[in-house]
């Protein structure tokens, strides 16, 4: 149980939950809040985060890719703790968890309006995200090996989180809300940067072309200060666009977490010293979306 536990790498889901949680205090402060929405959008995120950690612990083992010079935390299925035969039904059991709570979540959400139409689009993009936590490290051409993660991230972090969250609470779209999504998205992109930064020299040798292998650990470095950056940027002009009262600028406190957080990448050369990084980049996101969500709602 510990070692399944350990690959379902629970201090993942507070990052993983910070989409939906933003997603549902914007709905909130649209007076559309529905709780058993939240809760099952929180739900079915859960069990797509635990299927993505299994099943990137599994192609990692099956394509060669986790070796022992690897310095981050260790992977059940390279080191023997669980059987690939075993991950394999651990994968596919999550996955149907996954839909499961997904069409309940659909059902629940579709009940009025165009139910028809909108039952089917989610269905779809819940499909699709079944597809990309599997994809990431397992078939012909995962496309995490590539570098194409960090757009995945973006998207389905970002984007399909905070955006497909209102949409089930309000049945509405707000075009403005890419701003906090994308700030979001960035964020989350960038844990994953420093997971790559982390392991550059690893991938290197194994085939695995992140942005960090491509650009170099410098420009991996300037890549990390740009998400940063950008994401902080994308929610001030949220705010002055939406002309939002100063009480909404709360999640300017946590704005000096990711200077720090950049500062410390930037600084720290062992790959051991960039873990602390990772937690603290994901919890400070989790702050951000706690404040810009209490901003709101206040």
């Amino acid at each position: 149980m510990k070692s399944w536990i350990a690959a379902a790498r629970p201090r993942t889901l507070p990052l993983a939950l910070a989409s939906i949680i933003l997603g549902s205090f914007l709905a909130y402060s649209a007076g559309m809040f529905n709780p058993l929405i939240a809760a099952l959008a929180c739900l079915t995120t859960i069990f797509l985060q635990i299927l993505s950690n299994f099943a990137n612990d599994y192609g990692d083992a099956v394509s060669g890719k986790d070796t022992a010079e690897r310095v981050g935390p260790r992977r059940a299925v390279a080191t023997g703790d669980i059987t690939k035969e075993a991950m394999l039904r651990g994968i596919i059991i999550t996955s149907a968890l996954s839909l499961v709570s997904g069409i309940w979540l659909l059902v629940e959400a579709t009940r009025t309006g165009d139910g028809k139409a909108i039952f089917w689009f989610f269905l779809i993009l819940g499909l699709g995200c079944i597809a990309a936590a599997i994809g990431y490290t397992n078939g012909k051409r995962p496309y995490g090996y590539a570098g194409f993660g960090d757009i995945a991230v973006l998207i389905f972090f970002g984007w399909v989180g905070v955006l497909g969250t209102y949409y089930l609470h309000t049945l509405r779209f707000d075009t403005l809300l890419f701003l906090p999504a994308t700030s979001v998205g960035l964020f989350a992109t960038g844990v994953l940067n420093i997971n790559n930064i982390r392991d550059i020299e690893t991938d290197a040798k194994t085939g695995k072309n992140s942005i960090p292998v491509r650009l170099g650990r410098q420009g991996a470095v300037q890549y990390h200060w740009a998400l940063l950056l950008a994401g902080m940027c994308c929610a001030l002009l949220y705010s002055v666009l939406t002309s939002a009262p100063m009480v909404t600028y709360l999640y300017l406190l946590a704005f000096p977490l990711f200077i720090l957080n950049g500062r410390a990448v930037a600084t720290h050369h062992q790959p051991s010293e960039l873990n602390p990084r990772l937690g603290q980049l994901a919890l400070s996101t989790l702050l951000f979306v706690i404040l810009f969500g209490v901003g709101q709602v206040i």
